[in-house]
């Protein structure tokens, strides 16, 4: 399954939260995978808009197993002063997809 989010990064902090992503702990990032986080990326909208996406089986599953981790407790603490409302520990919103480019989906005559 495919998954798309949206957040707000406060546009005084988004430097820092680029920088803080360049170097993102390698705990963390075991600990997103061991949880079925796959293909996740994260990409920023000068105005501070932040666009996620990752694929899961099954990603209440996955945020659950993730939320149960010291490390994550850790990481979301530093991570939750970025954001202008909420933050993924808030069960970030999901968007809705309305159309995926698929080798699948190509009907030849």
């Amino acid at each position: 399954m495919r998954y798309c989010f949206s957040l707000q990064v406060r546009p005084e902090r988004m430097a820092e939260y680029v920088e803080r992503h360049q170097a993102v702990w390698p705990e963390m990032q075991d600990a997103l995978r061991a949880t079925g986080w796959r293909n996740y990326s994260l990409f920023l909208r000068p105005d501070g808009l932040l666009i996620g996406y990752v694929e899961a089986d099954d990603l209440q599953t996955s945020q659950a197993a993730m939320a149960a981790l010291d490390v994550n407790t850790r990481w979301q603490s530093e991570m939750a002063e970025f954001f202008a409302e909420g933050g993924p520990n808030d069960r970030f919103p999901l968007l809705t997809e309305v159309f995926h480019l698929s080798e699948h989906s190509l009907e030849t005559p």
